[in-house]
Parts: C-alpha cells; structure tokens; sequence
C-alpha cells in the first residue's frame, strides 16, 4: 500500500457518510463481490490488469508501472466524463481498491485535485470483506428470528412478502440467494450470485434490523443452490422461535403452479431437471413424470411432486431441522391466495 496524507483516507466504520462509493477494481473482481451501491469505475480493466501483472514479473516494476500509469490515467479521465461531470461541488466520495492502494490513491488524488471531498478507503475490499465475516459471526446472535415452516408449496416466500408488506423485518434467504430452494427450484432469469456476493448480501440485511424487533424468516437447509447459509446465522435460526403453516394440498398444488410458471413454459428444461431426482425415485418413475411433463397435466403432476417427493424428504430431514418446530405455533391456512396471506401476515404482526 503506498503511503498517504491521512486526510485522503477514511475507516470501514464511516462508510455511510459518503454520498457514492466508487469501486476501481476490474469488472471481474467487482463482478465477484463489492460494497453495497457501489459503483464500478475500473482504473484498470481486467485485460489491462492483466497486461500489467505480466510485463511486472516478466519485465520490470518499472516498465510496469509506465504502462500501469497511461492506463489509470485515460481509464480516470473517462469515469469523469461518464459519471462524474454532473456531480456538485459538495460531493462525497469513498474510493475504494483491493487493499487501498495505487489504483484506489489515483483515482482519489485526482478527483480532489478536481475540487471533491474524495477519500480512499483505508485497507479497500479485504478490509470490507473482513469485516462481513466478523459481523455474520456475531450479528444473527443478538437478533429475534421467526422462521416460517413448512413443507413445500406452504407459500412461506409468498408470507414473508406479506410480512414486509405489513411493516415488518424480514431476511429474505431464496431472494437473497436468487433461489427457489429446492432441487427444481433455480430462479430462470437470474443466476445465483457467487458465494462471497451472498455473504455481503446477507450482511447488508442484518446490519440494517433493529434488534429490539422480530426478524422473519423461512425455515431452509443449510445449502440454498450451490450455495450455503453461514455457520452461525444457520445455527441461531434452528434455534429460533417457529411458525408453522399447515395448508391442503390442493391449495399448496395451486400455488406451486402460479410460482413455477416458467418450468412450465419450458417443457424440455422441467424435463432436464427431473433428471436430478432419478438417483432417489428411479427411472421408470422419472419417466412417468416426463409423461405429464409432455401431457402438460400439471396439477397431477404437482400434486405427485408434492406427495411422493417433497413431502417424504421434509419429513425426512426438514422437521427435525429447527429444533424449536413441535413447541411452536401452527396457522391452518386454508387458502395460499394473496388476500389470505396478507390476513395472516397482519395476524403474525399483530395489527
């Protein structure tokens, strides 16, 4: 890290005191994980990082960093162009590298050069992504969870919108994780984030809640996708307060239908990822849900799903999860639509 005046750095601790922060990493490593609202202003692209790393060790540091210096400067001068012509005289901004150095301090020494009130952030994303890890060790401790139970097609997603709707805290774990949960469950449009991204994803959620409230949940396994709840938030929430919701299968069927409407508007794909249930019911039992794939009989086909997959595996490993479940509260819910849910939602709330 090269040496600065103090006053063109700023801690971790005062991150919400700038108007932007400004991320000048590559795309890739920005692509990977950053500070929540930042925005990427490469002072080096990932093929130009690329070309300096190279001629640094087969070269010189010298050769380097001539070339290093003609990129930042032309990669500066064009953030300014594109993002920072319109800002005020007054503007905040918090600049930030991999460890808070020369690709971070050029852009900072520039911008104030400029006249802004620019600072570099001391230590740049390792010293952020540190600080994320430490928070998930400690913050889902001093947090009331209310984890939402259920097997499949219970609408807990579904209920936990309500419950935002209604005003209340609530942490999000397929969302965040761009998930539906289950082993057919990948969102169609969106990929999941990397595991990193998730983390700060999650981190940026629970640093936000007041603790003197409930934070709702919904009960899942440790594993969302390909990715994983971080050991001691996964370890609170089994052991937190539970809310089971109780609904007939045709209910649960109907629902199911209305939230994996895009399997069903791609047969070959659904088919595809039937193909990960062979190892657990057979071929010829694959095979049979295929046919009404290719019928299009989806509430047969649903209501199978449910009673001969979904709902064994939860009995299997789901209800012993949360070790709070059969001392905890059960809504018989007789019907998963909108209106209904948000009734519940108001209950659970007590408005």
């Amino acid at each position: 890290m090269s040496s600065q005046p103090d006053y063109l750095s700023a801690s971790l601790d005062r991150l919400d005191s700038f108007d932007s922060i400004v991320d000048v990493r590559s795309p890739a490593e920005f692509a990977e994980d950053h500070i929540p609202g930042a925005i990427n202003c490469p002072v080096l692209d990932d093929e130009e990082r690329a070309r300096v790393g190279t001629l640094y060790k087969q070269v010189s540091p010298f050769e380097a960093r001539k070339l290093g210096a003609a990129l930042v400067s032309r990669n500066i001068a064009r953030a300014i162009e594109t993002h920072f012509l319109s800002k005020p005289k007054g503007w905040k901004p918090l600049i930030y590298c991999w460890r808070g150095g020369q690709r971070s301090g050029a852009m900072t020494i520039v911008l104030r050069q400029v006249g802004w009130a620019a600072q570099r952030l001391e230590g740049g994303y390792k010293v952020f992504r540190q600080r994320v890890l430490d928070d998930l060790e400690t913050l889902p401790a001093g947090l009331a969870f209310r984890v939402l139970c259920g097997p499949t097609g219970s609408a807990k997603t579904a209920l936990l919108g309500a419950l935002a709707e209604a005003g209340e805290q609530v942490l999000d774990l397929e969302g965040l994780a761009s998930h539906r949960g289950s082993v057919l469950g990948g969102e169609a449009s969106t990929p999941q984030p990397g595991q990193k991204a998730f983390e700060t994803r999650l981190w940026s959620v629970l640093r936000g809640v007041d603790p003197a409230r409930p934070v709702w949940t919904e009960s899942e396994s440790r594993r969302i996708g390909r990715l994983h709840v971080p050991g001691a938030l996964f370890e609170c929430l089994r052991s937190a307060d539970c809310v089971r919701i109780d609904a007939p299968l045709a209910a649960r069927v109907e629902h199911l239908l209305a939230r994996y409407t895009d399997l069903i508007a791609d047969p070959a794909d659904f088919c595809s990822k039937l193909d990960r249930l062979v190892p657990q019911h057979g071929h010829e039992q694959v095979a049979a849900w295929k046919a009404l794939v290719e019928a299009k009989a989806w509430p047969q086909l649903a209501a199978e799903l449910v009673t001969r997959h979904y709902d064994p595996a939860y009995r299997r490993g789901g209800e012993g999860l949360y070790r709070r479940l059969a001392e905890g509260q059960t809504l018989a819910v007789p019907s998963l639509d909108a209106a209904t849910l948000a009734e519940v939602a108001r209950g659970l709330a007590g408005r």
